[in-house]
Formats: structure tokens, C-alpha cells, sequence
């Protein structure tokens, strides 16, 4: 038989019992799951979908690098989204094409999810064969069997038709898992965008140089008498120090908000070097972050397109998010790992942390302005600890603004994995598909 049916019946029953009970992703990542079983995909995701673009909610197998990958706008209109799809990688648009070929997937087939009277989103399927090509004769059974033992079914014994009808009968489940969410859009209009961003930008990077000068100011105030000469000396080197960075900082912000072209945009894009722009992170991060954080990186990584500026400022509301995570939580002080790496495509920063954990469908809402996780059991408030919910609201906006994506996952053994993923800067221009 072409799919496994009957681990995919038992596996829809299994998540009817889930409807209403569970958050809509854990279901919709359980319906991902019991695909990929069921037609032996090397990978799954579930793509939401809005007015403003999509971005993968839901990434398993082969695809778990593509969580939190936002899709532009002009994917996801009517004419392209309204119907399922099949094919192999090849007759892909090379930007799309390069990174699934790199990861070992030949063939990607999609349905759309549909649900109040649109287009919500849509499961994928990604096989490392091609389900369609002809398959050899199976060999015949041996004349002692009497029954044939549960497998799981390779994509080499499935077939187009059969993957896509079991991607439509699992739309119309995901269709009823997922009611009443609306995606967050990728972005709004362009002058909405740039404002926001700005009044972001502004109020972190002009948080720590203040905080810094006004404790250095009072302590000099309060304590003059007491320090010697060199305590005085040192105290106001770090306010010069400060106070120069806060004036930079301020002409910056300034000369982009009026759009001064000799202040250059506020995130830009260019190649550098991510292990420099993670060491000078580490070093500019305050104190109190900088005691938590064990850096563990390679000796090499190839150059990322980005903002090295921009970097420190995405590092240390990751690593703030991670120490509120560990507040009350096992083992006491809290330790945040920064690590790196690279793939064929990408270089990746993570932040990890053992603190409370973060369940699927909290890690797509962390992202959302305003939104704080519910109270947690343990010590200390849970207002406080949480924050105001811009943090990681600002790393998003700035990361995608550096044609990358972020992404949250639940840690192995207890804690959460935060993953920023930005495009190599010496990966080959892939080449362009040719056209029939």
C-alpha cells in the first residue's frame, strides 16, 4: 500500500481527542507528526499565513531548521496559496530550491488549510525521494506468511495522488484545530514599520548608557569623600566612556529617524564576521548578564549577511529572556549558554538556558508586542520577571530586518533553545532554474 493509512487513522483519532484540550499548534505539531509517519517525509511544517505574508509555526524532521522562517507577502497571494501542490525541488525558484536541496529533500508536496472562508495556512510534506518515480516490482511474500508486520512506509513505495489525498484529509483536520487564531503579520506598512522599530531601537540601546551613568553619578555624589583618587579617576573614565557611547548612539538614532543618509539605515546588511560581533556582545552586555553567560564557540565561522551593530542588541534581550526564565526555576544561578554554528546556507547564533521551558504554542506568541507568558510557580513576581513583552518582540523586527529569522523550541531535558539563523556571506549565488 502507498501510505501507511492505517497509522494515519489511528493518529487523526488520536488528535480528535486533542480538539479543544490542547493549544492549537500542539495539535497542528501533532498532525505533522503523525504525516511524516505515515508517509515516511524526511520533513513536515505548518506555514500560517496573513494579510502581511506567513511565517512556519510548526517545523519537524529535516525542516526543524526552518522554524519561525517568515514568507513574503507576494507567496502567499490567492492564485498561489488556493490549491495543493506537488513537485520536485528542481522545478523550484532557486532561492527556495538551494536550501532544501542542501538538506537532502528532492520532492515537496502542500495543501491548503482552509478555514473561516480563507486560506489560513498550509501543511508541507518533504521527501528525500521522488514519490512519483516508478518503483521496481515488490518481491513476493514468503509462502509461510500469513500476515505482513506494521511498518512505516518509505516515500519509495507512496505516490503523488496518495500523498496529497493524505494531505487533504489532513487539512480539513487542521482546519478544525485551528479556529479563531489569526497570524501576526510580518509587517505592516512601511512608515508604521520604520517608527516602530525606531521607538524600539531607541528605548533598549539608550537603557544600559543611562542606567550606567546615573549609578556612577550617584555613587561619585554619595561616596566622593570616601574614594581615592584613583576610584574617583576610574568612576569617571566609565562616565566619559558612557557618555560618548549615549551621544553616538543618540545622533544615530536621530539621523535615521529624519533619514540623514550620512547616518546610514538603522539595521543594515552587510558581510561580517559573527564570532567579533559575538565577543563584542559579550563584552558590552551589563554586568549582572555578562555573570550568567558561558560562551561557547567555534574558532571559525564563516561571514553572515547582517548588522554586526545590531547584534549585541539581539544577543542581550535573548540572553535577558533566558535569565527571566531561570528566575525560580533549578539550578540556581541561573547559566545561559551562547553557541554558534553554520550549515550550508545559514549561520546560527543560539541561546540556551534551563529554565522553565516554553511549550510550541507559547514559543510563536513570545514574539507578539505586549505578550508575557502566564505566571509561573516558583519565586519572585511573575510581572516583573516577565517584563513588559517587547523584548523579544525587537529581536524579531530586527533580525528579519537583517533577512534572517528567529525562532524558540523547547530544550531536551528541561529549558528553552532561542536560534537566530542569518544567510552566509560566502555561500555560492545559487544558480538559476531553468526554465521548460
Amino acid at each position: 500500500m502507498p501510505i501507511d493509512y492505517r497509522g494515519l487513522v489511528t493518529g487523526l483519532t488520536g488528535l480528535t481527542r486533542q480538539i479543544g484540550t490542547v493549544p492549537e499548534l500542539v495539535a497542528v505539531a501533532s498532525l505533522v507528526g503523525t504525516l511524516r509517519e505515515a508517509t515516511g517525509a524526511t520533513g513536515g511544517t505548518f506555514t500560517e499565513y496573513s494579510d502581511g505574508g506567513g511565517r512556519v509555526v510548526v517545523a519537524q524532521g529535516a525542516m526543524a531548521w526552518a522554524l519561525g522562517h517568515p514568507v513574503a507577502a507576494h507567496l502567499v497571494r490567492p492564485e498561489v496559496i488556493d490549491a495543493p501542490f506537488s513537485g520536485l525541488v528542481e522545478s523550484m525558484p532557486a532561492e527556495a530550491a538551494g536550501p532544501l536541496r542542501a538538506r537532502g529533500v528532492v520532492a515537496v508536496a502542500g495543501h491548503p488549510v482552509r478555514t473561516g472562508g480563507r486560506v489560513a495556512g498550509a501543511l508541507h510534506l518533504y521527501f528525500a525521494d521522488d514519490p512519483g518515480a516508478p518503483r521496481p516490482a515488490s518481491p513476493p511474500a514468503e509462502p509461510e506468511s500469513t500476515a505482513q508486520p506494521d511498518r512505516q512506509v518509505g516515500p519509495a513505495q507512496a505516490d503523488w495522488a496518495a500523498v496529497t489525498e493524505a494531505l487533504q484529509l489532513a487539512a480539513a483536520f487542521a482546519a478544525s484545530v485551528y479556529t479563531g487564531r489569526e497570524a501576526t503579520p510580518v509587517r505592516t506598512t512601511e512608515e508604521e514599520d520604520d517608527r516602530s522599530l525606531f521607538l524600539a531601537v531607541a528605548g533598549h540601546e539608550l537603557r544600559t548608557p543611562v542606567t550606567v551613568i546615573k549609578g556612577y553619578a550617584s555613587l561619585l555624589a554619595d561616596r566622593w569623600d570616601s574614594l581615592d583618587d584613583d576610584q574617583r579617576r576610574s568612576a569617571a573614565r566609565v562616565l566619559t566612556q558612557r557618555a560618548d557611547e549615549l551621544a553616538h548612539l543618540v545622533d544615530r538614532l536621530l539621523g535615521t529617524s529624519i533619514g540623514d543618509p550620512h547616518s546610514g539605515a538603522l539595521v543594515r546588511t552587510v558581510p561580517f564576521d559573527p564570532l567579533t560581533a559575538l565577543m563584542r556582545a559579550a563584552s558590552t552586555m551589563p554586568a549582572e548578564l555578562r555573570r550568567t553567560v558561558r560562551m561557547e564557540l567555534p574558532n571559525w565561522l564563516p561571514p553572515a549577511y547582517g548588522d554586526p551593530d545590531v547584534i549585541g542588541t539581539v544577543v542581550t534581550e535573548l540572553v535577558t529572556n533566558a535569565v527571566r526564565a531561570c528566575d525560580g526555576a533549578e539550578p540556581e544561578p541561573a547559566s545561559v549558554d551562547v553557541t554558534a554554528g553554520a550549515d550550508a546556507d545559514t549561520v546560527y547564533i543560539r541561546v540556551l538556558d534551563r529554565g522553565v521551558g516554553i511549550s510550541p504554542a507559547e514559543a510563536e506568541r513570545a514574539f507578539e508586542r505586549f505578550w508575557r507568558g502566564p505566571r509561573r510557580s516558583g519565586g519572585g513576581d511573575a510581572d516583573s520577571r516577565n517584563g513588559v513583552g517587547l523584548g523579544l518582540y525587537l529581536v524579531r523586527r530586527l533580525v528579519e530586518r537583517q533577512n534572517g529569522w528567529v525562532s524558540l523550541r523547547p530544550r531536551d531535558g528541561g529549558g528553552t533553545i532561542a536560534e537566530v539563523r542569518l544567510a552566509r556571506a560566502d555561500a555560492p549565488p545559487r544558480p538559476a532554474t531553468p526554465q521548460a
